[in-house]
């Protein structure tokens, strides 16, 4: 399976779609290139114009919608370089990632809703998508998202 195969099939998986515009929230650019290293913007859980999974981890949101709210994450970054590359072929490495996760006090389990991004990325890329990874608890994210996640990217 090609990794654009392995991206649709965890697209119909999660029941989305990542093939249209990707809606940013401000006056910033979603994906910076600079010659082989592309740094994106953080992502949140949104699909079209809604947040699809809202609020803090351990309190509104159970773990499994927070390892989804992750793999929402990765999909809508991995549809920014498949739309900005033309082909995801051409990643070579995906270097590391920041999770944020809005967590309820006593909310420990943030690598574990880290763990459905990398899954998404090692599904994708193969050992080209094992990286470093900070998961951090937060008090609030944009929009009440559940979890918001920035990467950094090698290309050819």
């Amino acid at each position: 399976m090609t990794r654009e195969e392995s991206f649709y099939q965890i697209a119909k998986e999660l029941g989305y779609r990542f093939d249209g515009e990707i809606q940013v929230g401000g006056n910033y650019a979603p994906l910076v290139q600079h010659q082989s290293t592309i740094f994106i913007s953080g992502q949140i859980p949104r699909v079209g114009s809604e947040v699809v999974i809202q609020g803090a981890l351990g309190a509104d949101v159970p773990l499994e919608a927070g390892q989804k709210a992750a793999k929402i994450c990765v999909m809508r970054a991995v549809a920014l370089l498949l739309k900005h590359l033309g082909s995801l072929d051409r990643v070579q490495k995906i270097l590391r990632i920041s999770a944020y996760i809005q967590s309820s006090v006593g909310f420990t389990q943030h690598s574990e809703v880290s763990d459905g991004a990398s899954e998404v990325l090692y599904s994708i890329f193969g050992e080209a998508g094992v990286h470093s990874r900070t998961s951090v608890g937060v008090f609030q994210l944009p929009k009440n998202a559940a979890v918001e996640i920035d990467f950094v990217v090698a290309v050819d």
